[in-house]
């Protein structure tokens, strides 16, 4: 939730803390990787948005496309897209997501 009110910092402790328990999860780096991003720090969102790739094993994280694609499956509802596209979404294009 924190991302998605735009607390960064806090949601970068959280997804931290996170990532120390399930690092293995994919979605966990991608999530830390949007919000280093929009922290502004590009190289830690770079790596981390490069191991949330690695982990994925459906390169679900492989594009803004796919992530949205799944977004649409598992969030229905516009209003809660809207808040996923202008936090999380946002922070995968700075961190080097590409589109396709």
């Amino acid at each position: 939730m924190h991302l998605l009110k735009s607390h960064n910092k806090e949601a970068i402790a959280a997804f931290e803390k996170v990532r120390s328990d399930v690092g293995y999860i994919g979605y966990v780096h991608s999530f830390l990787a949007a919000a280093y991003a929009l922290e502004g720090q590009s190289e830690r969102a770079a790596a981390e948005l490069a191991e949330a790739q690695r982990l994925s094993k459906d390169n679900g994280l492989s594009s803004i496309s796919r992530v949205e694609v799944e977004l649409s499956k598992d969030y229905p509802t516009e209003k809660v897209r809207a808040l996923f596209e202008t936090t999380y979404v946002a922070g995968l294009r700075k961190a080097g997501m590409p589109e396709q």
